[in-house]
């Protein structure tokens, strides 16, 4: 058994695990054991089921020989996280002949968490979904908390459902095949729970930066399980974003406004548009008097020191950005509402926040 391994507990009306260290997807036991029923679909996509989803099988057949285990890969890319893709895992679970204690194991990133959650929340009106997370944004973000979804042109995330997974698996290893971009984009979400809630969590990143971005594994698992601890508390105590659980989006409105207006393209990947967001809601909160400018320069300086952009990508207007936020999931009839801060370790909800506010700070 892997001595190493860390475990996030999270409660709430629909508890699990989430386990955290290396070489988890080769535990057929582990795995195994998350499994109710007979039969699993492994949901990945084309760069991560050629290094994993052979081994991941042969893992869980050892543990369980009885299951009857299909593959359904999809492309790779945010692109790809769409109505029709959906309605392929969907095609899939009907081929498979899913029954109700069947299982949906989401293997890749958050494209594939999202997607394979979403489908797993609506076959037969629900199943169980185990989310295998090969990357650090997923394995910090989008595996934690039950949130599904799907994008369409309109915007990011607008179709899914809420949908708490079984149990979380994340196999710190897998990051030793993670491109350094993808490295550093999980990074920001990382950066992003001492934002919300931990200063001092902050001032440790500042302090282990070299060791997180060379891939250092026992820093890397302190920074995995500390966010996760973070969005377990919060989740659970909010599982359905009706409060507290809206700090998550610190940086995500003016990120997801980013994304969809360059098409989920060639453009800012997700983390890399959350840390542009981080900085204009920090910039935001000073120009409403909320913060220093000192504090949104110092995380400026946090997220540029571990290689991460800042500046709104050339070529994007304020006006369209300012249109995709007012069509974001987080607006209110009543208008824009922003998760911004005090200051470090210290985020709130903002609602009816000037228009003209938003519009300098992008300009």
């Amino acid at each position: 058994m892997n001595t190493t391994t860390r475990t996030v507990a999270v409660g709430g009306t629909a508890p699990y695990a989430i386990h955290i260290g290396p070489g988890l997807l080769g535990d057929g036991a582990r795995l195994a054991h998350t499994l109710r029923g007979r039969h699993a679909l492994l949901v990945s996509d084309a760069n991560v089921a050629p290094l994993y989803a052979d081994g991941v099988t042969a893992a869980l057949l050892a543990a369980r020989p009885d299951l009857r285990v299909a593959h359904h890969v999809i492309a790779a890319g945010e692109a790809h996280k769409t109505l029709a893709n959906f309605g392929s895992v969907i095609d899939a679970l009907a081929a498979h002949g899913a029954t109700r204690d069947a299982c949906v194991l989401a293997l890749g990133g958050g494209v594939v968490g999202d997607l394979a959650g979403f489908a797993a929340a609506c076959w037969m009106r629900g199943i169980d979904c185990v989310q295998l997370p090969t990357t650090l944004l997923a394995m910090v973000d989008s595996s934690v908390g039950g949130k599904t979804a799907v994008d369409i042109p309109q915007g990011k995330n607008l179709v899914g459902a809420f949908h708490p997974p079984r149990a979380v698996i994340a196999d710190t290893a897998a990051l030793r095949s993670l491109p350094p971009r993808e490295l550093r984009a999980g990074l920001a979400e990382v950066i992003k729970y001492g934002a919300i809630v931990d200063a001092d969590f902050l001032r440790w990143l500042d302090a282990h930066c070299p060791a997180l971005l060379a891939g250092d594994d026992t820093a890397l698992a302190t920074a995995i399980a500390r966010s996760c601890a973070h969005k377990a508390a919060i989740t659970e105590r909010d599982p359905l974003e009706h409060g507290e659980r809206a700090l998550l989006n610190f940086g995500h409105t003016f990120g997801h406004a980013i994304e969809a207006e360059q098409g989920y393209g060639d453009g800012l990947n997700h983390g890399e548009a959350v840390a542009v967001g981080m900085v204009l809601a920090a910039r935001l909160s000073a120009a409403l008097g909320m913060a220093s400018q000192h504090d949104a320069d110092a995380l400026q300086a946090l997220l540029a020191r571990f290689g991460l952009p800042t500046q709104v990508p050339a070529g994007l207007s304020p006006a369209a950005l300012l249109a995709r936020m007012y069509l974001d999931k987080k607006a209110q009839a009543s208008g824009l509402r922003f998760v911004l801060w005090d200051g470090p370790g210290v985020a709130r909800v903002v609602a009816d926040v000037p228009h003209e506010t938003v519009l300098a700070v992008l300009g």
